[in-house]
């Protein structure tokens, strides 16, 4: 039967993710205290963790600059993440994060389900096609429509990130949807080597195609895929987009993740 109870949900999440299995595609790992300090190509900085014992909010007020402190000795690191969960204990971080420069995005939803949930037939429009893309002009055609969607400025460096990991051959997929050679809608699919877990990342479609099923169509997709490779759970931290699908394909919200960033000035 498919597991469906949000607390066994999130107590898998918080298990078997937010381990190394987190950031397979790190450069490095550093610990400090109950911290993951991981470096990315493209001078990002990512800081993660399984969660923050017993601190206080003294304790977490100095936890935060001695993080900061290790990406600011790095001239190479422009842009820092600290990736916060809604369900963790952490007495004031938000503050202790805002007084050391970080700034908070948008809360996204942690949406978490059996993948045979997804694995369903879906029409798509007419003249419409789903596929897998490596190649590298497929790859920053996707890339740059990501880019498009999400506000960001379009920019050769995710392409290029990408194209680096599959080159690495760590067993990221990259789905497109097309129309006419113009991809309209994307994502990835990420297998989280031992886990019962894949994660569906980076789904995008252009406005003028929303509503018609397309992403969930892409969503199935990758559905399969994970399942062949023998993932039994997807998991996603999903806008309020994707949210209201996946909820429809019957995963969870089991919990909130809002991204804090400092940008080096």
């Amino acid at each position: 039967m498919p597991v469906t109870d949000p607390a066994d949900l999130l107590a898998a999440y918080d298990e078997q993710l937010r381990t190394e299995a987190e950031t397979p595609s790190a450069i490095s790992v550093s610990a400090s205290g109950p911290l993951r300090l991981v470096t990315f190509s493209g001078g990002r900085g990512f800081i993660t963790y399984r969660d923050l014992g017993d601190l206080d909010e003294a304790g977490i007020r100095r936890l935060v600059p001695s993080a900061l402190a290790h990406f600011r000795a790095d001239p190479q690191i422009s842009r820092v993440e600290w990736k916060t969960r809604g369900h963790d204990r952490a007495p004031g971080l938000h503050d202790a994060l805002c007084d050391n420069g970080f700034a908070p995005g948008e809360p996204e939803s942690i949406m978490i389900g059996d993948a045979g949930l997804l694995d369903v037939e879906v029409p798509l429009p007419e003249g419409v096609t789903v596929r897998t893309v490596s190649d590298e002009n497929d790859v920053r055609a996707m890339s740059a429509m990501q880019d498009e969607v999400f506000g960001d400025p379009v920019t050769p460096a995710h392409a290029d990130q990408l194209l680096a990991r599959l080159a690495r051959g760590d067993g990221m997929t990259l789905w497109v949807a097309e129309v006419d050679g113009q991809v309209v809608s994307a994502g990835r699919l990420e297998p989280v080597p031992g886990t019962d877990f894949a994660g569906i990342w980076g789904g995008a479609t252009r406005p003028e195609w929303r509503g018609r099923g397309i992403y969930r169509a892409l969503t199935a997709a990758r559905a399969r895929a994970a399942l062949a490779a023998g993932k039994t759970l997807i998991h996603s931290d999903s806008t309020e987009f994707s949210r209201p699908i996946l909820e429809r394909a019957g995963l969870v919200k089991v919990s909130t993740t809002t991204p804090y960033e400092w940008r080096r000035s």
